[in-house]
């Protein structure tokens, strides 16, 4: 990482958490951020709690994100959230494009690059998910599959929306089968990344985080995190411990 990027931790927490539970998980992360004033922490709670949560963090520097939004602004779409209400209840963040978004759910590049167009619009900063799987990996498909998630998304917004974005790499084929990424695997893929945006606006490429969403964890964050083009993390199953999470906090904040 250089020294004009900041390192970005954040917690996916999916489908997990109830009102309880979720204010000692933030009381715990709150109570050990003293030590990394120089990391950015986000929390990505479920929908119904994307209110109560603001009310826990609205004060501290930890910031509020979504899980999803819609591409719409309002209307006839039972079930759907749009980008304004997510900025109305506090959020400032919101991923799009979740490797579960795409697979168990069928979202299209195209949608992605929707919904990353209407959580700029609403002034959220959208974290763009891309990543491979183990197919396509084993297909040597992967710098293909990236430059085409990528590519609809600068389609429908233009590189200079970048600025005001985040990647997140999700290696699909190493989350939850017990394959492990090699910190080197990463920052071939987060160099690739970089690459394809600097083909189009080199001060953009440089400025944007990108982010490893590939089971990061306290006894792996040092090492992925000293990669050179790995900002920060995007972390699912070790975000719902607070002790978990701040280890890799804390490992950002050491580098």
């Amino acid at each position: 990482m250089t020294d004009m990027r900041r390192f970005l931790v954040a917690g996916n927490w999916k489908m997990n958490g109830y009102e309880a539970r979720n204010r000692e998980l933030c009381d715990g992360i709150l109570a050990g951020l003293a030590a990394a004033e120089d990391v950015d922490v986000l929390v990505c709670p479920p929908y119904p709690f994307l209110a109560s949560v603001n009310g826990l963090v609205r004060d501290s520097r930890v910031r509020l994100g979504a899980q999803n939004v819609s591409e719409h602004e309002s209307g006839a779409y039972t079930g759907e959230v749009s980008a304004a209400m997510l900025k109305d209840v506090g959020c400032t963040y919101v991923i799009v494009g979740h490797s579960e978004r795409r697979t168990l759910f069928g979202e299209t590049d195209d949608q992605v690059a929707a919904k990353f167009r209407a959580a700029l619009d609403a002034d959220l900063t959208p974290i763009l998910c891309v990543g491979e799987t183990l197919e396509e990996r084993e297909a040597m498909e992967t710098e293909a599959v990236i430059s085409r998630q990528i590519a609809a998304v600068v389609a429908a917004t233009g590189i200079d929306a970048f600025a005001s974005a985040v990647i997140a790499y999700e290696p699909v084929w190493a989350i939850g089968t017990g394959l492990v990424a090699t910190p080197e695997q990463a920052q071939d893929v987060h160099n690739h990344i970089r690459g394809l945006l600097a083909a189009e606006n080199a001060d953009v490429a440089a400025g944007v985080q990108i982010l490893y969403g590939g089971s990061m964890k306290g006894d792996n964050a040092s090492g992925l995190l000293g990669m050179p083009d790995i900002d920060g993390g995007l972390i699912g199953g070790a975000s719902l411990k607070s002790a978990d999470f701040l280890a890799i906090v804390e490992a950002a904040a050491g580098l």
